[in-house]
Formats: structure tokens, C-alpha cells, sequence
């Protein structure tokens, strides 16, 4: 086994979910990551926890999803209780990607889709409330969407992975004490980018390497019905195994009134359609790793990439509304990504707090 898969499973037990003695744990994890899941299980022994497996679960593509997807009656879907139960009933979940085949779910209809993360809303719900980390194992599949070499793509992952996380928490807290008390937020791109919300009372929150493993980002909540203008995402969106290339989006009074796409709009329509929800942004995220310097084809890394602020249409995490306030709801959490190296630029309440990827404290 590689070195590094044991060290990637001791950030995610030590670091990320800070497993005890007596923590009842799900892994979640396809066969591409045995090795990973096997480093796993050493150091959640070793914890005195108590693990269960899940092959691959749900929120991941497989062979099994694909099957079942593309044969059930959409309106027979309803909440898997038992998964519910599950997540209910546990300490801490890691959930592991790593694919096999990046464009499994391309021919499942998107209807089908959008049904079965409706009818799944209540378990990933209760997942969130439990210590979770989400992770990637670099896989010869994902190498392959990245346009890497598999021991390059490793070598991106594990670098990515495993660095100081304390000092890339202390990089980010300057952002956040710029964006906690804020009011307004003014992000500027290009011609086709000019996009304003109100950020009030929300609360942003600190990602180094916690609940996504890597972490690298500042995010927070725009109150949903703030948000006004239009945003052009130049970086490409991989979603449902289709590729979502330049989409646009305009709002008004918070709400998706405008899209479009270079291609894949449809694809964009049905997230869009889902529910009532996932017309209004659930989050606002600016990205803030610097050991991130490449575009993969992969959320999980590519929205903490320096130079980027990314945008959800969906869900709004809980951590970062108040109690008094009502978070966006949706099925749904889909994040799109807008590069801000060039001609960009990000207003807080009037001031500009980063210029073309500087932040005004790395000047």
C-alpha cells in the first residue's frame, strides 16, 4: 500500500471527524478505494470504533445506481427510511469518492435524477448532522477526466490532501473576518458577470479540511431573495456525467429567471426544475487554496482552487443561517465556478477585498 493512503485515512479519522472510542461510523467507499477503506478500518480499530461499510451508498455513481435508476418508476421513489434510520443512529460518516467509470450515469434520464434526490433529501440531511468528511481517492477514471497520468493525478491528490491545515486555517480566517460582519457582496467578472446579495446576518464559515477533505475555501448563505444579476461560469461544470460548459444564470429578487449553456442547458434546466428551491442560491463560496493550481473536472477540489468564487443553486447548510432565519431548501446543491485571475474582482459593502485572484492581505 502507498504511504500516502495512510496518511489521507489519518487526516480523515484524526483531523477531519476526530473519531473517539465508541463512535459508531459509516464508510462510505467504491472498490476502486479498498486500500483507502482498508486504512480506514486499521485506524478506526486501532480508535475503538465502530465502523460499517456501505459499497458506495448513495450520493455516488455505480453500475447498481445506474441499474436501478434507469428501470424504477420515478413516481414509485420515496425516502429510504432505512437509510435515514442509518445516519440517525451514528456518530460520524466518510464517504470516499473514487470512480470507475466518470460517465456512468450518462444515459439516465434526468427526471429520474431529480426524483431520486428528492426522495433522498431526508438522509443526506441527516448525514449533515452527523461529523462527516468527504474525500477523493485518485483513481486511473478520475486521472482520466483530468487530463493526468495516473501517478500524476496521485501526486495532485496526496499533495492537495495532506499540508498544515492549521496555517491554511489562520490563511483563511482573514477572509472570513472580512465576510462574517459584512452586508453586501459585489463579485464582478468580465463583460457577463456583474452579480450583488446581501450576506446579513449569515454566517460564514471556515473549511480546512473538515468536512471536505481538501478543504480550502471560505463560504457563507445569501439571504435568498437578495440576489440580483448575472453571472457567466467559465469553468466548466461535470454534472450527472454530462459536461456543462459556460453556463449562465440571471437573477431577480433572488430567483433563477435566465439560463443557458454552451452545452448541456438541459442538463442545467432539470437541476433548475427540481424543486422550488434550486432556483435561489444556497451558497457562496470563495476559493482559497493555493496547493489547488489546476482545473480536474471535480467539485471537490476545483472550488477550492485559488482565484475562484463558486456558487450553489440549491441548499443552504444550516451552519450558516441563524436559527431566525429559514435556509433555502432544496434537493439539491450544485456548485458552479466563475475564474476570478483575470478582470474580476470582489466588493464587500463598497470595498474591494480581492482584485484579479489578490486578496487585499496577500498584497
Amino acid at each position: 500500500m502507498d504511504p500516502r493512503v495512510r496518511s489521507h485515512a489519518e487526516i480523515v479519522v484524526e483531523h477531519s471527524t476526530d473519531i473517539e472510542a465508541g463512535d459508531r461510523v459509516v464508510v462510505t467507499a467504491p472498490p476502486a478505494a479498498e486500500d483507502f477503506a482498508v486504512a480506514v478500518y486499521e485506524l478506526l480499530a486501532e480508535r475503538g470504533a465502530h465502523p460499517v461499510m456501505l459499497y458506495n451508498g448513495r450520493f455516488g455513481s455505480s453500475r447498481a445506481e445506474r441499474a436501478y435508476l434507469r428501470n424504477v418508476d420515478a413516481e414509485d421513489l420515496d425516502e429510504p427510511d432505512h437509510l435515514t434510520a442509518l445516519y440517525e443512529n451514528v456518530d460520524a460518516a466518510i464517504r470516499v469518492r473514487g470512480d470507475e467509470n466518470v460517465t456512468e450515469m450518462r444515459d439516465v434520464d434526468g427526471d429520474a435524477q431529480a426524483a431520486y434526490q428528492r426522495a433522498y433529501a431526508p438522509a443526506r440531511s441527516e448525514l449533515l448532522d452527523t461529523r462527516w468528511c468527504l474525500t477523493q481517492y485518485p483513481t486511473p477514471a478520475n486521472a482520466q477526466l483530468a487530463d493526468m497520468s495516473t501517478e500524476a493525478y496521485e501526486d495532485f491528490v496526496w499533495n492537495a490532501v495532506d499540508k498544515d491545515w492549521e496555517a491554511q486555517r489562520e490563511h483563511q480566517q482573514q477572509m472570513v473576518e472580512i465576510l462574517d460582519p459584512a452586508d453586501e457582496v459585489r463579485i464582478v467578472s468580465g463583460e457577463e458577470t456583474d452579480l450583488t446579495m446581501s450576506v446579513a446576518g449569515m454566517q460564514t464559515l471556515n473549511d480546512h479540511g473538515e468536512h471536505n477533505l481538501p478543504g480550502g475555501e471560505v463560504f457563507t448563505a445569501p439571504v435568498p431573495d437578495s440576489v440580483a444579476g448575472e453571472v457567466r461560469f467559465d469553468l466548466p461544470l461535470y454534472h450527472q456525467s454530462h459536461e456543462i460548459e459556460n453556463a449562465y444564470l440571471e437573477f431577480e429578487e433572488g430567483r433563477v429567471v435566465d439560463y443557458d449553456a454552451d452545452r448541456n442547458a438541459d442538463v442545467l434546466g432539470d437541476v433548475l426544475d427540481t424543486d422550488p428551491g434550486a432556483r435561489y442560491l444556497g451558497e457562496l463560496g470563495i476559493g482559497m487554496n493555493r496547493d489547488i493550481d489546476r482545473f480536474t473536472y471535480n467539485m471537490l477540489f476545483d472550488e477550492k482552487m485559488g482565484d475562484t468564487v463558486h456558487l450553489a443553486v440549491g441548499m443552504a447548510y444550516d451552519e450558516c443561517v441563524p436559527a431566525e432565519r429559514e435556509p433555502n431548501e432544496s434537493a439539491v446543491h450544485v456548485d458552479m465556478i466563475v475564474d476570478m485571475s483575470e478582470d474580476s474582482r470582489i466588493e464587500v459593502d463598497g470595498e474591494v477585498v480581492q482584485e484579479d485572484g489578490t486578496f487585499v492581505f496577500e498584497e
